[in-house]
């Protein structure tokens, strides 16, 4: 389907307010792939929400938009949880689907952590029990989320006793008992080694529930490389490492409970309503109440920092993708469908890139195949085309980095500095991202400030997203090099 047919169909599939009668939108807040996130404020009673806005330019096949009417879906379908954001209703216009939801100003779960600075298992504990809650009434419900990761959690406001939500459901799904799911999504540090081996069900949430709860104990992700293809192998096969600091100060009962969580069989995987009814995890349960070592927060402050400058450097290189170069990307994929199906087959890929000149090895298209084949049906279509090309072309290419370092570098001095830095959060509504780990963490001689080789060394470290959503859409090399292992 062209998304130029898209523009002129509902996504909704009935009509709807106008967005604009009812609420008027303010500063941006955030930026996914396919959505952009504003202030909204309700016209009739001044009270601010939150509005997420869908271009239908970028839903460009039939399963993009069954997406999003299911992420909606999702949304009414979970409504009334007090740990899951409240949608307020959806609207759609020529050009774009507004999900109107509740705001959530709070900021995210590590930031709430790492701005308190005192932290102990008790909290930790608290943390844990209402995200594992979220878990279990979307397996409840039958529904799988998907994508459960620090930065899918925000406190509703300020407070010391703010609430904490989930907000985002986009890769969520429904599911039956017993069935079997196979595509491949998610984030990198905490997908499940069943999803990446293509046979998986709701136990894959509970496996990703457990890494946070790592996380949240020890400041570093379980399984963590260099590279994508390294965090998928530790998934894959790596040992679980009780013995470096802080874990010797950690309770047994924290310790049994990730264990227990980050089984690899998802058959004797706990569940999350077992996870509820473990001691640690309970009500006046028996995680101890004293502060955990100032060192897991000075690494949680690292590993967040990290993955904010990296989301932000792919979403400048995203959003400098026109029109023009998705245009022309489309038009190479008629050419290259030789017999016009609507699919691409190995030879037909080969054939066509040799035309245009890209000189691949072999080897580099069969991964390109590889990676693009989301559904594993042997070819390639439309949405898939765009996807892998768009990584291929764009996201590793020099001129794109530097595109993306330059917009960095107000004043081209070949270095990214603090100053620098804080304009571009601000320019992205980060404004609370910490900026001196930010540049601690990638300046690797210590000058204080960020070069060129720096930020590429940055950017070709593993963890963007996985699946249809990720940015840089890596179901790749790496993965198949990793399940080769497995």
């Amino acid at each position: 389907m062209s998304s130029a047919g898209l523009l002129t169909d509902s996504v909704l599939q009935r009509k709807t307010d106008k967005l604009k009668d009812l609420y008027s939108l303010g500063r941006k807040l955030g930026q996914g792939q396919f959505g952009t996130t504003y202030l909204c404020l309700e016209k009739s009673t001044g009270r601010e929400l939150a509005c997420k806005s869908i271009a239908k330019r970028k839903l460009v096949t039939e399963e993009d938009v069954e997406d999003v009417r299911r992420e909606i879906q999702i949304m009414h379908h979970m409504a009334g949880h007090p740990n899951i954001i409240k949608i307020l209703g959806a609207y759609e216009d020529a050009v774009a689907v507004h999900l109107v939801m509740e705001l959530c100003a709070g900021g995210e779960l590590f930031d709430r952590i790492i701005q308190r600075g005192h932290y102990s298992e008790k909290a930790a504990a608290e943390l844990s029990r209402v995200i594992v809650g979220v878990v279990e009434s979307c397996h409840s419900l039958g529904v799988m989320h998907r994508d459960l990761k620090p930065e899918n959690f925000l406190f509703v406001n300020q407070n010391e006793e703010s609430p904490l939500k989930a907000i985002d459901f986009g890769l969520s799904i429904f599911f039956r008992p017993g069935e079997i799911f196979s595509d491949v999504v998610g984030s990198p540090y905490y997908v499940a080694p069943e999803v990446l081996r293509k046979h998986y069900g709701p136990e894959a949430d509970v496996w990703s529930a457990g890494v946070i709860i790592y996380i949240l104990l020890s400041g570093v992700p379980p399984f963590w490389d260099e590279t994508e293809q390294g965090i998928f192998e530790q998934v894959l096969k790596g040992d679980l490492d009780f013995s470096s600091d802080p874990w010797p100060s950690i309770s047994e009962s924290a310790k049994d409970l990730v264990r227990k969580m980050l089984v690899r069989d998802p058959k004797r995987r706990l569940t999350a309503h077992e996870v509820l009814c473990h001691p640690w995890v309970r009500v006046d349960g028996v995680a101890p109440d004293k502060p955990l070592d100032s060192a897991v927060l000075s690494r949680l402050k690292q590993f967040s920092a990290m993955n904010k400058l990296k989301k932000m450097a792919l979403r400048v290189i995203a959003e400098s993708l026109s029109e023009d170069e998705i245009a022309g990307l489309k038009e190479m994929f008629k050419m290259i469908d030789a017999d016009n199906s609507g699919q691409i087959t190995f030879e037909e890929l080969k054939a066509g890139l040799e035309r245009v000149g890209a000189n691949l090895k072999e080897s580099e298209i069969a991964a390109l195949m590889e990676a693009a084949d989301i559904d594993n049906s042997g070819t390639i279509d439309y949405g898939e085309f765009i996807a892998a090309t768009l990584h291929l072309n764009k996201i590793e290419r020099e001129d794109n980095l530097f595109a993306a370092f330059s917009y960095f570098d107000k004043d081209g001095s070949g270095y990214i500095t603090q100053d620098e830095l804080q304009k571009a959060c601000e320019e992205f509504g980060m404004e609370d991202a910490r900026l001196e780990e930010m540049i601690r963490e990638i300046d690797q001689d210590n000058d204080g400030r960020i070069d060129y080789n720096e930020f590429v060394a940055m950017m070709q470290k593993g963890n963007a997203g996985l699946g249809k959503k990720g940015v840089q859409n890596n179901i790749s090399f790496g993965l198949r090099e990793a399940l080769k292992l497995g």
